[in-house]
């Protein structure tokens, strides 16, 4: 028995709750992934986990057995990482998934420019606003904006997004030019996002000094970034969207800000990731070229 691969399998076991999802992220067929769970018990003469046939739980042993193993496998690792050298390490396969406005817009344009620095180095982009389940799902690394109190994940904040509230030419020309927030709500359609989870509405927020109001009836909303751009650039409402995103629509004069005595605070972008995989080497430069490359923007 190969003692460390089986010591990797039941970590990757223990943590993605199926055979299945670990032989597919350890790149080994089901069959041999169980094997090494079963080797690895009778080498050790323990039960490390109940198996039945739609639910896996480690025994008592068997959590003890994870934390030892999960720690031990993370040094191993970062021996040969140091040993090998930051270019050597740099390789491999990544999943990563991001919100489609900034995987689109922002994060594929700039990857050849990664792709140019780490060639050995592939990646499989998951593109979607919806939440995802790092461990179960074998992603890499998650990149999402808001607020996370998600102990279980590491988070490395990479920017503060700022946001600009704009409409389309030709949605200006047909209905004017809103004056205020207030005059925004009475006489003008909005466009705006709403989150598929819950079917709730973010609102469109307006501050200035201590004032604040928020308008979150819409007239057109979508559950995805990229289609919140289509919608302001189709004139269907006036609405807000992050600048980094719509910058470009703006220099070109498709999108026009308006209420810009007005500002909504900005978000913070994050990328997030299992705290046992800080020493992976192709996700180490992966983020930290994430943050070198979209820190500045605001």
């Amino acid at each position: 028995m190969n003692q460390l691969l089986a010591m990797r399998a039941f970590v990757r076991v223990i943590e993605t709750g199926s055979f299945s999802r670990a032989s597919d992220q350890l790149g080994l067929p089901r069959s041999t992934v169980s094997k090494l769970i079963t080797d690895l018990e009778k080498h050790l003469g323990l039960k490390l986990m109940q198996r039945t046939t739609r639910v896996l739980t480690p025994t008592s042993d068997g959590l003890e057995y994870y934390a030892h193993a999960n720690r031990l496998v993370a040094e191993l690792d970062a021996v040969e990482s140091a040993m090998r050298g930051k270019k050597l390490k740099a390789h491999g396969h990544l999943r990563v998934d991001a919100p489609a406005s900034f995987a689109n817009c922002l994060l594929i344009p700039a990857l050849v420019d990664f792709h140019r620095e780490y060639p050995d180095i592939t990646i499989a982009l998951g593109i979607s606003d919806r939440a995802v389940n790092i461990v179960g799902e074998g992603v890499d690394c998650v990149i999402r904006a808001g607020k996370f109190e998600d102990m279980s994940m590491i988070s490395r904040k990479i920017v503060e997004l700022g946001f600009v509230t704009c409409a389309a030419p030709s949605y200006l020309a047909r209905r004017g030019t809103p004056t205020s927030p207030e005059d925004l709500e009475q006489h003008h359609l909005r466009a705006g996002y709403f989150f598929a989870g819950s079917g709730k509405s973010e609102p469109l927020i307006f501050e200035r000094g201590a004032v604040r109001h928020e308008v979150a009836d819409y007239a057109f909303s979508t559950n995805e970034g990229n289609g919140l751009k289509e919608m302001l650039l189709a004139g269907l409402g006036v609405g807000q969207h992050f600048r980094a995103i719509v910058e470009g629509y703006v220099e070109a004069g498709q999108l026009v800000p308006v209420l810009q005595d007005w500002s909504r605070p900005g978000l913070p972008l994050h990328v997030l990731y299992p705290p046992n995989r800080h020493q992976n080497a192709r996700l180490k430069v992966f983020i930290d070229w994430v943050i070198q490359t979209f820190g500045v923007r605001q």
